[in-house]
């Protein structure tokens, strides 16, 4: 056999298998959505939580809601509701705001931190600015909010939940140059 002859022989192989990679391609996007239809997996995390909760009126949470800053944090961090009362099982959501003192871009993270310690395990966060950083131009200002859930499975001699965040900066040596360059310089 010619070597010709071979390297086109192989290269009909080699198209029909890319051919058929191609269309299995196409042929799961259908499969994936009949699988999360069926497993539940495509709808909402928000709509299924809300109606998979029951809501327990006969007890109200009171959530304190602390704000805190890392030392070298060029922020302006508080909560726009320091206190509600919440239903176990209750959708509900919490607003936070920030504000970039600085003149330079500023990169901070939140961590939060809960009162008492076993409240973690109940406190669902659906949606939260501390799940990815946040960037915040030169002055701007920021309205965060936080969307959860209380299970109703907290235990009933819990009646407060202190909810902390204290974001810290992921920059502070970009801020501090810049602070140098504009003393140098301005």
């Amino acid at each position: 056999m010619n070597p010709t002859h071979a390297n086109r022989v192989m290269l009909k192989k080699l198209g029909i298998v890319a051919i058929a990679m191609f269309g299995f391609g196409f042929a799961l996007i259908p499969f994936y959505n009949k699988i999360c239809e069926v497993s539940g997996l495509n709808k909402g995390g928000e709509q299924e939580l809300a109606k998979n909760t029951q809501v327990d009126t006969s007890r109200k949470i009171r959530l304190e809601l602390d704000a805190n800053l890392n030392e070298n944090m060029p922020w302006k961090f508080s909560s726009m509701q320091p206190i509600v009362e919440v239903h176990p099982g209750q959708l509900m959501q919490v607003d936070y705001k920030a504000v970039n003192n600085s003149d330079v871009p500023v990169t901070g993270q939140a961590i939060p931190s809960y009162a008492p310690a076993l409240a973690v395990q109940y406190f669902k966060k659906i949606e939260c600015f501390c799940f990815t950083k946040q960037v915040l131009k030169p002055h701007e200002t920021r309205i965060m909010p936080v969307l959860f859930v209380i299970d109703p499975a907290l235990p009933k001699d819990v009646k407060t939940i202190t909810l902390s965040y204290t974001f810290f900066n992921l920059n502070p040596g970009a801020q501090t140059a810049a602070a140098t360059d504009k003393d140098v310089h301005g």
